[in-house]
């Protein structure tokens, strides 16, 4: 199959599946998601990207739809459904079905939302452009839920701005982007916002701070300022379509590109993991 969709165990082509409009998905975005990459049809960094998925829903009080090992199995299941190995790996969960009102339903169980279809990990030789806005989402950042609002207002101002992602900001504090980590190299040391509320800890970015950790690349996960930004060796965004990128351009203005030995070191041992971890 090119594409392929799941719903509480029905699966067909994504533009054939449907949904029920009272999932609670639809009026309140109250669900959790995770995404990621599979080639050769093994998905990459599945157990990371299923642990943070389980403790999203805790936060959120949602009830797992089934263990982590059968969602891992209903997950594989699918892939080997599709034509192509390489993927993108979608799945969500929300809270369940019934008639709006904003206190949880009393008798509904979860829903799983699995989605697949072609996709390619980015090019890591293209440098990308930012843009930058001042943050102003909610203060539960740390948990990846599907009220993704302002994420998708940044993501259009970029676009409107030719630019690939925007980077939020707490009056001059850096946070993340749109949809991505952000993270600076200055004097050998990688800096990268703490994993506390205010961002998403991505798996791409543990593996970042992994490798440089392993590697004798001294880490320091402490805040960040505009100015740093602007000033930096380098600035990487990472994410899980896209390890470790090279941004160098802020709302047109030249950033970055200090450090490029280290950077691409850094970049190739992300990519080999990668396709290590995911066969030859």
């Amino acid at each position: 199959m090119k594409t392929l969709g799941y719903y509480n165990g029905k699966f067909g082509e994504l533009d054939e599946m449907t949904v029920p409009m009272n999932d609670r998905v639809c009026y309140f975005g109250d669900g959790v998601y995770e995404a990621t990459l599979a080639r050769n049809y093994t998905i990459y960094c599945l157990d990371e990207h299923v642990d943070r998925l389980f403790s999203s829903m805790e936060k959120l009080r949602i009830p797992a739809p089934m263990t982590k090992a059968d969602l891992k199995e209903e997950l594989y299941a699918m892939v080997r459904k599709m034509d192509c190995g390489e993927l993108i790996v979608y799945f969500q969960v929300t809270r369940g079905t019934g008639m709006r009102a904003h206190a949880f339903p009393e008798k509904s169980s979860s829903n799983l939302w699995i989605a697949l279809w072609e996709m390619h990990a980015d090019d890591l030789t293209r440098p990308i452009r930012l843009t930058e806005m001042d943050d102003t989402r909610f203060l539960h950042c740390d948990i990846k839920t599907l009220n993704l609002i302002p994420s998708v207002m940044a993501s259009q101002k970029a676009k409107e701005q030719g630019a690939d992602e925007c980077v939020f900001h707490r009056g001059k504090t850096v946070t993340e982007c749109a949809h991505s980590n952000i993270h600076i190299l200055q004097d050998g040391t990688l800096i990268t916002h703490p994993a506390d509320r205010y961002i998403l800890a991505g798996i791409a970015r543990k593996n970042l701070i992994k490798y440089c950790l392993e590697s004798g690349i001294p880490v320091e996960e402490r805040p960040f300022t505009m100015d740093e930004l602007k000033n930096a060796d380098e600035v990487i965004v990472s994410s899980s379509g896209a390890f470790a990128q090279r941004a160098l351009f802020l709302d047109g203005k030249d950033i970055g590109g200090k450090a490029g030995t280290l950077l691409k070191q850094i970049q190739k041992a992300l990519l080999d993991d990668f396709i290590e971890k995911t066969g030859e």
